[in-house]
C-alpha cells in the first residue's frame, strides 16, 4: 500500500493489477469507473486472506475462526463509520448495494410513515435505483412522486425546488452526483430546506463516495447510501447510513436469522441497532474487502484525489470539445469527473464498440437514467468516467479513438 506525501499516479497505477493488461493489443484505458471501479492489490489480498486464513460465519460461533472473522467484519464497520463520521456503529448498515439500501429505506421508513397525498421529491438527475423504489412505495401508500427539474446545463433547479417544497413533502431523495452527467448537487442547501419543511432526506452517494470525503455530521442527511464496488471494493456490499433515532422507529426490512431478539410461534421481537436490518448470513468477506478499500483510499487522500480528477476532467473536456461532431451532454459548473457525449449521426453503441478496439473502455446507453436522457432529448450517450488511477494517456487514448470513430463514419 502506498504511503504518499505527493500524488504519483504512475505509482498508484501499479497497485491495480488489471491496469497493466492489454485489450485488443492496446494498453487498457479503463474509463468506465462510474459503472464499477477496479480493485487495488490491497483489496484483493484482504479478500484472499479472509477466505484462506480466517473464514467462518460471524456472530454465531465461539470457535477461533468465527471470532476472528467477526472481528474483521465488525472492524470493517468501524472503518466505514470513522470514514463517514457516523455518530454510532448502529448507524452503519451493511446491505447488498446502494439499490438495496434505497429500497430498504423506501419500504421500511416509507411504509411506516407515508400516507395518501404525501409527496416524495426526487430530481430529474436520478438513477433508476432512486426512482423506482419510491414509485413502488407510493403505489402502496397513496403518496405522490414528483421530480425537481434541471436546466439546459444539467444543473439542479434549486429555486424551483424551494417552490415545490411544502407541508405535503415528507421525503426528499436526491443524488449527490449524477451518474450520467456528473452534476454535483447542492446537497447542503437541499437538506437544510427539506428539514425546514419537515421532510426527511435520503442522499444517493454512489458516485460521490469515490471522489470526495463524506462527513455525515457536516452533511446532516437523515439517510445516505453508497455502494462498495464503485469505491474500489468488491461487489455485493453496500452501505446505508441512517440516523439512529429514525432507524430505531423503522420496522425490519427482511426477516431471518441474526435480526431477532426472541422468536416464538406466537410473536417475534427484534434486535436493536444495525442488526435489525441485517437478516441472514451477511456479506462477510465483501465487508472486509470494502474496509480494505476505504483504508487504501485514505492513504491517498481526497485532498489529492480531487485536484487530479478535476484536472483530467478539464483536459478531457477541452480535447473532446475540439472534435466538431462531439456534443457534451451536461456541463454544470460543479461537476465530477464524468463526461457524457454524443456524436452527430453516430449511435453511442457504435462509438463504444469502435473505441473498445483501441483498448478504451467506456459506457454507452441510457445509464439507468432515462428521465435525464429524455430531458436532453437523446436516447443514449457515450460516457467516460475517471478515477484517481487514470492519467492523461488514458484521455489521449479516448480522444484518438473518438477521432477514429469520426473518420470511420466519414
Amino acid at each position: 500500500m502506498n504511503d504518499m506525501t505527493t500524488f504519483d499516479v504512475e505509482k498508484i497505477r501499479k497497485d491495480f493489477p488489471i491496469l497493466s493488461r492489454e485489450i485488443h493489443g492496446m494498453p487498457l484505458a479503463f474509463l468506465d469507473n462510474g459503472a464499477s471501479a477496479q480493485k487495488p492489490k490491497a483489496v484483493l489480498d484482504a479478500i484472499e486472506k479472509a477466505y484462506d486464513h480466517t473464514y467462518a460465519n460471524v456472530h454465531r460461533g465461539v470457535h477461533y475462526l468465527s471470532q476472528a472473522s467477526t472481528e474483521l467484519y465488525e472492524g470493517a464497520r468501524e472503518t466505514i463509520r470513522a470514514h463517514i463520521n457516523a455518530a454510532s456503529l448502529d448507524e452503519v448498515i451493511f446491505t447488498k448495494n446502494a439499490t438495496e439500501s434505497i429500497n430498504l429505506v423506501a419500504d421500511s421508513y416509507g411504509r411506516a410513515n407515508l400516507k395518501e397525498g404525501d409527496e416524495i421529491l426526487l430530481s430529474t438527475l436520478e438513477h433508476h435505483s432512486n426512482i423506482v423504489p419510491w414509485q413502488l412505495i407510493a403505489e402502496k401508500t397513496g403518496a405522490v412522486v414528483k421530480a425537481v427539474p434541471i436546466d439546459e446545463h444539467g444543473e439542479f433547479m434549486f429555486d424551483t425546488y424551494l417552490e415545490m417544497l411544502g407541508p405535503k413533502t415528507k421525503i426528499v431523495a436526491v443524488t449527490h452526483i449524477s451518474n450520467a452527467i456528473g452534476t454535483i448537487t447542492p446537497i447542503d442547501e437541499i437538506i437544510s430546506a427539506a428539514h425546514d419543511a419537515g421532510a426527511v432526506v435520503l442522499i444517493d452517494g454512489s458516485q460521490a463516495a469515490p471522489h470526495m470525503q463524506i462527513d455525515m455530521q457536516a452533511i446532516g442527511a437523515d439517510f445516505y447510501v453508497f455502494t462498495g464496488h464503485k469505491v474500489f471494493g468488491p461487489t455485493g456490499i453496500g452501505i446505508l447510513y441512517g440516523k439512529e433515532e429514525l432507524l430505531d422507529k423503522m420496522p425490519p426490512y427482511q426477516g431471518g436469522g441474526d435480526m431477532i431478539r426472541r422468536v416464538t410461534f406466537e410473536k417475534t421481537t427484534f434486535a436493536k441497532g444495525h442488526s435489525k436490518f441485517e437478516a441472514g448470513t451477511p456479506p462477510i468477506v465483501q465487508a472486509i474487502g470494502l474496509g480494505a478499500a476505504i483504508d487504501y483510499v485514505n492513504t491517498i487522500g481526497f485532498d489529492k484525489i480531487g485536484p487530479h480528477e478535476q484536472s483530467l476532467l478539464a483536459y478531457a473536456t477541452e480535447q473532446l470539445g475540439q472534435i466538431n461532431s462531439v456534443r457534451i451532454i451536461g456541463q454544470a459548473k460543479q461537476k465530477a469527473s464524468i463526461i457524457s457525449f454524443t456524436m452527430e449521426g453516430i449511435h453511442p453503441h457504435d462509438i463504444g464498440t469502435i473505441v473498445d478496439r483501441g483498448g478504451v473502455a467506456i459506457r454507452v446507453g441510457h445509464h439507468c437514467a432515462q428521465p435525464l436522457m429524455d430531458h436532453f432529448d437523446v436516447a443514449a450517450t457515450a460516457r467516460a468516467s475517471f478515477a484517481f488511477y487514470n492519467n492523461r494517456a488514458d484521455v489521449d487514448a479516448l480522444v484518438t479513438a473518438v477521432r477514429g470513430v469520426q473518420e470511420f463514419f466519414g
